[in-house]
């Protein structure tokens, strides 16, 4: 460890070296100065297992923490060390430390006395709305085509089911038969649900910069509880606005677990959903007309691209995802699926909660 630490350009010495245990892809370690009140680091070593383009990785990064740096400078805030993150370079002037072993390690200032949440309620729902629809308004003005995906077709819905269908015609694991009507209630959406590539390739649908991970435990709060900083940039890259949206009503606004047993507890909170939504519509101004329309939309379309990935999984013989018991992934799209038919049933209101925050806000703006 010390001979990694060594390779990157800080002034201070480290005292002790603790693991963090945070997320499930990356080891991440803080770094304590043996200085007191001395500047303290996060050190990661990547999963270069997911993320294969691991200088492409940084770059992005690099320009989106850059990007922002510039933007909250411009506000006029006292403390912008702590409102986004800063990557310490090696010595050699890198982004990244490749060991003689293949593996890769990043160091970031540690952004001190912040805390974060796993739990939801409607107050940190809106939060965290003014903070990834400022996060995006912030990064609207980068052509996406400066970034690399950081996991190809990550959020590609066509893509998904390409996998899909190749997991049916494959039956890897013999599961195939008893599971043919949840075959057909995903091929009866899947025209509906690819609308946003089709809409890219006439030109209608723009790719924007994205977080492609909008959970609340991906913001650092501050001393009085306020967002102060958007973390985890792995995932930042090129995508469609409403995949970001929807990914956060997904795992937020859903009323049952992600895997729960009892379909009955699954459903749309609207409660969250329009908590976040008139928080994440006050600071994401930069949206077209489109994107307004088929915000709604995003939240459907997670749902059922995460029922598409596990039942994927399932066919597959549980390759993917990291199972409890044999019948995991099927509980999962079950699940899933029940969240995607409840979001159905209540579209209606899903799009009148947009039009009425979208409203709500242009008045203000006006006045």
């Amino acid at each position: 460890m010390k001979e990694i630490i060594s390779q990157f350009d800080i002034k201070n010495e480290i005292n002790t070296v603790s693991p963090l245990k945070i997320g499930h892809i990356n080891d991440s370690f803080i770094l304590k100065s043996s200085t007191p009140g001395a500047a303290s680091y996060f050190l990661q070593k990547i999963n270069h297992h997911i993320f294969k383009n691991v200088s492409g990785l940084q770059k992005n990064i690099s320009i989106v923490t850059d990007h922002l740096r510039k933007k909250i400078i411009e506000t006029g805030v006292s403390d912008v060390e702590r409102r986004v993150l800063q990557l310490i370079p090696t010595k050699a002037g890198e982004l990244f430390y490749k060991t003689t072993d293949g593996e890769y390690w990043r160091m970031y200032v540690n952004i001190e006395n912040t805390h974060s949440y796993d739990a939801i309620s409607s107050e940190l729902a809106y939060k965290a709305g003014e903070a990834f629809g400022n996060f995006q308004c912030m990064l609207s003005d980068i052509p996406h085509n400066d970034l690399v995906e950081t996991i190809p077709d990550f959020h590609n819905m066509e893509f998904r089911l390409k996998q899909f269908r190749e997991a049916v015609e494959n039956n890897a694991a013999g599961r195939l038969a008893a599971n043919q009507t949840l075959v057909d209630e995903i091929e009866k959406r899947a025209w509906e649900m690819c609308a946003p590539e089709r809409l890219f390739r006439e030109g209608k649908l723009l790719k924007r910069i994205n977080h492609c991970d909008t959970k609340v435990n991906n913001m650092l709060f501050d001393e009085n509880d306020e967002p102060i900083c958007i973390v985890d940039l792995d995932t930042v890259m090129p995508g469609f606005v409403l995949s970001d949206f929807g990914d956060f009503m997904r795992t937020a606004a859903n009323t049952g677990a992600e895997d729960d047993v009892d379909l009955d507890n699954v459903g749309v909170n609207l409660e969250i959903f329009e908590a976040y939504t008139k928080g994440y519509l006050k600071y994401a101004t930069f949206l077209s007309d489109i994107e307004l329309d088929y915000l709604a939309f995003g939240a459907k379309l997670f749902s059922y691209m995460q029922t598409v990935r596990f039942f994927t999984d399932y066919l597959n013989g549980d390759t993917y995802y990291k199972i409890q018991h044999p019948e995991h992934n099927l509980q999962r799209t079950l699940a899933q699926f029940a969240l995607l038919k409840s979001q159905e049933a209540n579209f209606d209101k899903m799009k009148e909660i947009v039009y009425q925050a979208q409203y709500k806000n242009s008045k203000i703006t006006v006045e």
